[in-house]
């Protein structure tokens, strides 16, 4: 790991084969990159603010998740559309960051991995809606479309592509130098 900025990696699929998370277990292979993967989000309970009161204890998955978020120096979301939105768990995911404003201020951007005709865009449409209410400052030059076909995904889950991942580190360079 580098000494760069601190990027926390969070992906919006839960699947174990998904190209969204492959594109993040890259970042993490890419030279002066100083990433981490959160990988707590099938942990977190449903989002409920009768749990998140100010002065009492969060369940532990959401300490962590918080804990995570405001170590980091940035934030890179990578994640796929599920029924014309965001995946219900990366909804859960940072309804649990309203109520702390751990995210508020923190350079975020985004990789959008799909190839489908529709590229996704609900899906980053609301993630842009969820992060404006938490406040995150969207990083623009370092959001991208990028997409990733399955086959472009090694044996070991990361990108073989050396042009797709040549984009990533694109994007995680633009995103380093703002958090830097």
């Amino acid at each position: 790991m580098s000494a760069g900025p601190r990027i926390l990696l969070i992906s919006g699929s839960l699947r174990s084969g998904s190209t969204n998370t492959a594109v993040l277990r890259t970042a993490l292979e890419l030279d002066g990159t100083n990433a981490v993967l959160y990988d707590g989000m099938a942990e977190l309970p449903h989002f409920n603010p009768d749990h998140d009161l100010e002065g009492q204890p969060v369940h532990p998955a959401v300490a962590k998740l918080r804990a995570q978020i405001t170590g980091a120096d940035a934030l890179l979301i990578c994640t796929p559309e599920y029924a014309g939105a965001l995946p219900g768990a990366l909804k859960n995911l940072l309804e649990w960051t309203v109520g702390d404003g751990c995210i508020n201020r923190k350079p975020t951007a985004w990789i959008n991995a799909s190839g489908s005709p529709t590229g996704a865009v609900d899906a980053h449409a609301s993630l842009r809606k969820v992060l404006g209410y938490v406040d995150a400052e969207i990083v623009e030059r370092a959001c991208r479309q990028i997409a990733v076909p399955r086959q472009a995904v090694g044996p070991e889950g990361t990108i073989i592509d050396v042009a797709i991942r040549a984009q990533i580190g694109a994007a995680l360079t633009v995103l380093g130098a703002r958090a830097g």
